[in-house]
């Protein structure tokens, strides 16, 4: 029988190691995917993520339980990935050499000239624009457009209210039309 994240915690906070191994089995790829889609360099979310786990273990006797370990995690991961970009300011994190396979694929396949300069164009602005976005504002525009999670979600891992999340959302969102607005 599996048992839930809740009994999982429970005998962790006990002292059980391999209960905590456990829910780092359930959740190490799902944190790392968010934390990569943050950060776009895989060498930093692979590090980030084990930071992240390494403070989950840490402060596993403060969880009280009020969420889902899940969140809780999840929002620990966020955190550190915010604090990972802020404190790489002067080194602006770039989205492209994690694009670099999906632009080459893309050429591949090219079939109108015109249109792929236009399309090569929009990319790069694309990538600028979302690498000129905060870490907040990023940070709700991965969690919504690539996990797909909820406001409510959102607002439990960012710890905000949900209004406070559709509004990240949608300036992060009209600041990244204002820039591509010639290519709309």
């Amino acid at each position: 029988m599996e048992l839930s994240d809740r009994d999982l915690v429970q005998r962790c906070q006990a002292g059980e190691t391999n209960a905590f191994q456990e829910l780092v089995s359930r959740y190490h790829q799902k944190v790392y995917m968010v934390i990569l889609g943050l950060l776009r360099n895989r060498e930093d979310a692979q590090e980030v993520a084990q930071e992240t786990f390494f403070r989950a273990y840490r402060k596993i006797n403060s969880f009280q339980g009020d969420s889902s370990f899940y969140t809780w995690i999840y929002r620990i991961a966020v955190n550190m990935s915010i604090d990972a970009q802020r404190r790489q300011k002067r080194n602006p994190l770039d989205f492209r050499a994690s694009m670099d396979g999906v632009l080459e694929a893309q050429n591949k396949v090219a079939k109108d000239p015109f249109g792929d300069v236009h399309d090569k164009e929009l990319r790069e602005k694309l990538v600028k624009s979302i690498n000129d976005l905060t870490p907040e504002h990023k940070a709700v525009i991965v969690l919504r457009t690539i996990e797909g999670r909820s406001y409510k979600d959102i607002g439990e891992i960012l710890g905000c209210s949900e209004g406070t999340v559709m509004s990240r959302l949608h300036y992060a969102r009209k600041k990244l039309q204002d820039k591509l607005r010639a290519f709309l």
